[in-house]
């Protein structure tokens, strides 16, 4: 597995771990990557499969085997204790990890993701899929930032947009890999076992997401029992990117809010929303 760590050297310093979505590839983070590293230790990482962490995904394949993955690796770097913030697939991989290994997060944060996949979201994927396998790699790749970013900021950054896609072509990790991680990703159910989850998790959704419906996200913080959920009111499915100026402070004041010896899984707050509007 591809992985880079870099930020604070203080022996202080707590770990976060970032982790992407069905892209799977560490790049996806950049917008928060200077912020983040004068707080944290950051961990970034190609999920296997993809980018630079080359290898066939195997059919039945599941959302576990990613967070098995991610544990191992952890695991490797002597990491026994982190933050984990994962975009909409690395989220619900972020949910599984919780499940699976409860002592290794300090808290979680899922953006745009899910408890089970929403008839909307099954529709934009089945999109997806038939555009990869009728019209091939390139069509898929075009048709991609119609379900992750605004209209208007498509159009303000369209030579930005064009540059993405080259690379994305150019490195893409191959139509079985996306394929078994796209079903492992649909399959994921965690409607009877979400409640089992104590990892303080803040959900974070966006008013104009195409992919993702924001109530998903009110759900999913609804059933956890140390949920909380926020929302943005623009920026589309990858807000992260469009809009970090609204983003990343609230995802820096949640994890700070961890930074302190006395903060405990049950001093967390129970479910609420915020709204965060653009300016």
């Amino acid at each position: 597995m591809f992985y880079k760590i870099s930020g604070s050297t203080s022996p202080d310093a707590q770990t976060l771990v970032l982790s992407s979505g069905l892209g799977g590839v560490h790049g996806f983070w950049q917008p928060q990557l200077a912020l983040l590293e004068e707080h944290f230790r950051v961990v970034v990482y190609d999920q296997f499969g993809t980018g630079a962490s080359q290898g066939a995904i195997p059919a039945g394949y599941r959302m576990e085997d990613m967070a098995d993955e991610l544990a191992a690796l952890l695991s490797s770097l002597n990491i026994d204790r982190c933050h984990l913030v994962g975009h909409a697939l690395g989220g619900i991989l972020g949910l599984h990890l919780a499940q699976r290994y409860p002592a290794l997060l300090t808290s979680l944060v899922v953006i745009n993701g899910w408890t089970v996949l929403d008839s909307q979201t099954r529709r934009c994927f089945k999109v997806r899929q038939d555009l990869l396998l009728n019209s091939g790699v390139k069509a898929y790749v075009h048709a991609q930032p119609l379900f992750l970013y605004p209209a208007d900021w498509l159009s303000a950054h369209a030579d930005l947009v064009q540059q993405e896609q080259l690379q994305q072509i150019a490195h893409f990790q191959g139509m079985e890999n996306l394929l078994h991680r796209l079903h492992a990703l649909m399959a994921s159910d965690l409607s009877d076992s979400l409640a089992n989850i104590v990892t303080p998790t803040l959900a974070i959704s966006c008013k104009d997401d195409l992919l993702v419906p924001w109530h998903c996200s009110v759900t999913l913080a609804a059933g956890l029992t140390n949920g909380e959920h926020q929302q943005m009111l623009y920026g589309g499915h990858a807000m992260s990117v469009t809009d970090p100026e609204t983003f990343n402070p609230i995802l820096l004041a949640w994890l700070q809010g961890f930074t302190s010896p006395s903060v405990t899984t049950s001093s967390q707050p129970s479910p609420t929303e915020t709204l965060w509007p653009k300016h």
